[in-house]
């Protein structure tokens, strides 16, 4: 575990100096629970939530352009879903996105979501820190889109960008999950398909019962560009809400504790005893507390 870590630490050194190599061996450590000692100093984040087929990961390469424009260098953490059953994952934004990942000022790493019930494993912000140190001042991270995933993004980004499309439906399901009322800048996509006018208005119609709203709903093409330059305007001048911290926090402490349990080196045998019948959900999970607390686990 020693020798491990201190490679981590090698790579770090090697990664803040530009090489990329090192850069994705430093972003597998850390999925494997070997964290270097980082700076853990504020970094820029933002996450894209929505359903899937909205169009985020198109959206994402259009922003990456103007941002590149801009002088920035740009990193992506695209979360994919992973099978229950087989353990797999597809990792398809990786797909979609390796066009971009081919400029030097943008790197591009899909994580597989693993068991984390949220779709979001915990080591993310370690992610996003050792980043920001290695130099990447545009750090994007784009979530699964099913459901408590959305809420989940909160823990980890400090400012949220959901993107719906022109199905009304979409924007009920965002409504229900209490998605729309958290996120801190809102854009409709598809602005070419029937429809997306409507969907606008119904989220602003939406918006409207809160008293002092102020965020605008966007309008944008992800396909053809249309609208992306205002929407990153708006993303820029995005101040990061404080009083949002007991939620980011809130998420942050669900999803450790989510992991702490999942990997618990006896789950297996935990399950097995759930499906027999010779133990209690509760009697389950006072011992792996019990087993966590002694260092056992």
């Amino acid at each position: 575990m020693a020798l491990e870590l201190s490679e981590a630490q090698d790579l770090l050194k090697s990664a803040k100096k530009g090489d990329r190599r090192s850069l994705s061996r430093l972003m597998t450590y850390i999925e494997s629970g070997n964290i270097p000692n980082l700076e853990r100093t504020q970094c820029w984040t933002l996450g894209i939530t929505g359903p899937p087929g909205v169009g985020k990961s198109t959206l994402i390469g259009q922003m990456i352009s103007h941002w590149l424009a801009m002088g920035h260098r740009v990193a992506v953490l695209a979360l994919d879903p992973t099978s229950p059953v087989s353990g797999g994952s597809f990792l398809a934004d990786r797909v979609r996105m390796d066009q971009a990942d081919m400029r030097e000022d943008v790197f591009v790493r899909s994580i597989a979501s693993g068991s984390n019930t949220g779709g979001i494993p915990n080591y993310l912000g370690e992610m996003c820190f050792a980043l920001s140190e290695c130099g990447w001042t545009r750090i994007l991270i784009e979530t699964i889109g099913t459901g408590q995933s959305d809420v989940r993004i909160f823990g980890y980004a400090q400012r949220v960008l959901l993107l719906d499309g022109p199905d009304r439906g979409d924007i009920i399901q965002a409504e229900k999950a209490g998605i729309l009322e958290l996120a801190d800048i809102i854009a409709v996509n598809k602005s070419d398909l029937p429809g997306s006018e409507s969907a606008v208005q119904g989220l602003k119609l939406s918006l409207g019962l809160s008293e002092n709203e102020k965020r605008e709903v966007h309008l944008v093409s992800a396909l053809e560009g249309n609208g992306i330059a205002d929407l990153i305007s708006t993303i820029e001048s995005c101040e990061v809400d404080d009083s949002r911290r007991m939620i980011r926090m809130r998420e942050t402490l669900i999803s450790n504790w989510d992991s702490l349990l999942l990997n618990h080196s006896q789950i297996d045998l935990y399950l097995e005893k759930l499906c027999s019948g010779s133990i209690t959900v509760n009697d389950a999970i006072n011992s792996m507390i019990k087993e966590i607390i002694s260092g056992g686990k």
